[in-house]
């Protein structure tokens, strides 16, 4: 049996890993973690994008016992963490274009399997292969060469660090946006202010659809289950996918001291549901255990300010409470006998993560 383990919560988010015997620990709290994306980089205060991807990259690292190389899609953390002539990269790191990563990051792995085979190793012994990208460069720009990587099946962990909007250009609006939030491109005007209803894409339920052998959600708030979900992938060969939610303090008009508390009520409250998927079936969900008010997570934005206040819109919040509601039914968040059964639903209220 496993060993038990208590957690105890100190007025923080956070866990205290000396609870832990040492090989239990996360990756972070081991001196021997790579800190692939170093200190000095020039992201954010409170950036949810580079906290994800430091936890994701070195439990990748980790779990390869070095032997990775990373593709990284223009976006806020390719510039953040690459002004010329700087680096924070402490791993091989190619800088690929805004909508070719998940083609690029498949050259490369094709390349280190022709490497290994010419020194005498099995394709499974290569250099390791991840991509990355924000939702804009996975969701919209990338998408077709992203679907191309999963129909084929190439060997290649592509993570998806999403922060619901083209940050690094300006808060435009992308694929992954929620219905009814403001951005430079969906501005509060009309009879529906704010990003309109019945659009974007569900790409983790997408990927599942191509049948690859692994998909899964994850937010920053839970760093234990992304370095668990990192590790689970870089063990399997194939197409793998990964999608991190990132709450951005600018982008969001948040606090940069709420981007973790954003990411768990993204989760408590069924708007981001957690899962993971082998073949494209579910095989396991973060449950609930107590489900909070969408209101709980709308009012630490500004991007939804519009909702409250004088002007304040019940129905709009309603139709956001009916989403989250749709999720937890779907996937089975509050209850661990059910079963989930994640369905594609038409109509403003179909399950969707925003």
């Amino acid at each position: 049996m496993g060993e038990i383990v208590h957690f105890y919560q100190t007025g923080t988010f956070t866990v205290g890993n000396r609870l832990l015997t040492p090989e239990n620990r996360s990756g972070q709290a081991s001196m021997g973690r790579k800190n692939a994306l170093n200190s000095g980089h020039r992201a954010c205060q409170g950036c949810g994008e580079a906290l994800g991807a430091r936890y994701a990259v070195d439990a990748a690292y980790r779990a390869v016992n070095g032997n990775l190389v990373a593709a990284n899609a223009t976006g806020c953390l390719e510039v953040f963490s690459t002004p010329y002539p700087e680096t924070s990269w402490q791993l091989p790191w190619f800088h690929s274009l805004f909508g070719n990563t998940a083609a690029v990051a498949t050259g490369m792995a094709a390349a280190y399997k022709v490497k290994a085979r010419k020194a005498g190793r099995t394709p499974k012994e290569a250099t390791r292969v991840i991509a990355m990208g924000g939702d804009g460069g996975t969701t919209d720009i990338g998408f077709g060469c992203l679907s191309g990587m999963f129909e084929r099946n190439d060997d290649v962990l592509y993570i998806c660090y999403d922060n619901e909007a083209y940050m690094n250009t300006g808060v435009q609006r992308s694929s992954a946006t929620p219905p009814a939030a403001r951005t430079a491109t969906t501005q509060i005007a009309g009879e529906e202010p704010g990003n309109v209803w019945g659009q974007g894409k569900d790409v983790p339920l997408i990927a599942m659809a191509h049948g690859i052998p692994y998909v899964a959600t994850a937010t920053v708030a839970d760093l234990r289950d992304l370095e668990r979900k990192v590790q689970k992938a870089m063990s399997m060969h194939g197409a793998r996918y990964i999608h991190i939610l990132v709450p951005c303090p600018l982008g969001w008009g948040a606090a940069s001291a709420k981007t973790v508390q954003l990411a768990r009520l993204a989760q408590q409250t069924g708007i981001f549901p957690v899962f993971e998927a082998e073949y494209g079936h579910v095989t396991g969900v973060g449950h609930i255990r107590r489900q909070q008010p969408v209101e709980e997570y709308l009012k630490l934005q500004k991007r939804f300010a519009h909702l409250f206040g004088k002007r304040a819109n019940p129905e709009v919040i309603a139709r956001i409470q009916a989403m989250a509601d749709r999720n937890i039914r779907e996937y089975g968040l509050l209850e661990e006998e059910n079963e989930a059964h994640p369905v594609a639903v038409q109509g403003d209220e179909r399950a969707h993560t925003i």
